[in-house]
């Protein structure tokens, strides 16, 4: 039976995003034989499919729809997507390379991997959990949007963006650098100033949100923020 391209177009921003990863670490590392970097690519293939396969495609559609966001998301989009992992690979590929850190204990490598498997879960389950997960902050008005509070939505306002600060923070414990936290903890700084950021277009923009936010207190940490 022949393959179609609409079958493996879900699967092309998975493949693209393990080809730029893999780039980005065994470049800067200088080999092949890392294995704590080949436990991210495999960590990363089953989340990039967990995410994928079994997607609404209405929702689909609307995570490709990036133009129609804020314009002062898509530079904050970009560097927590895109430039801010990518540092993170690269300064622990460079890390590797040249021994700065000293490796890390299988102790910290199972912590990471465990803390990254968790957020991983949480993205999961807040994408199945509200069918306006988009990939830019813009109120869906197109989509008929309203007010998300069930799955993780009933603890915390944002749950998508814990998972992903989350995820960014456990990469360098995983790739046993220390010095790839600094990128890191940059990263999930911009994240924090994007959830405000989205926070407050939803409490002006959406029908319902600030009812919601009353009742659900934090955005990202429970008892915290």
């Amino acid at each position: 039976m022949p393959v179609r391209l609409a079958d493996i177009k879900p699967l092309l921003p998975i493949c693209f995003s393990l080809a730029l990863t893999a780039a980005c670490l065994f470049l800067s590392a200088g080999r092949l034989d890392w294995p704590n970097a080949w436990a991210l690519l495999g960590l990363s293939l089953l989340t990039g499919l967990a995410f994928t396969l079994g997607r609404d495609p209405e929702l689909a559609a609307e995570r490709r729809n990036v133009k129609a966001g804020k314009s002062w998301d898509k530079l904050l989009v970009g560097i927590t997507v895109l430039l801010g992992p990518m540092a993170v690979w690269i300064t622990a590929g460079l890390d590797a390379r040249f021994h700065w850190s000293g490796g890390a204990s299988s102790a910290t490598f199972t912590a990471g991997l465990a803390a990254a498997v968790l957020a991983a879960a949480l993205i999961a389950w807040a994408m199945r959990s509200n069918r306006f997960f988009s990939s830019v902050v813009r109120i869906q008005k197109d989509r008929g949007h309203t007010v998300v509070d069930s799955g993780p939505y009933r603890f915390i306002r944002h749950p998508g963006y814990a998972g992903m600060a989350v995820f960014i923070l456990a990469t360098p414990l995983i790739l046993g650098s220390n010095w790839a936290l600094i990128p890191a903890a940059a990263t999930v700084s911009v994240t924090a100033l994007r959830t405000l950021l989205e926070d407050l277009t939803l409490h002006n923009e959406l029908v319902g949100y600030a009812d919601y936010a009353r009742r659900v207190r934090y955005r990202l940490l429970p008892a915290i923020w």
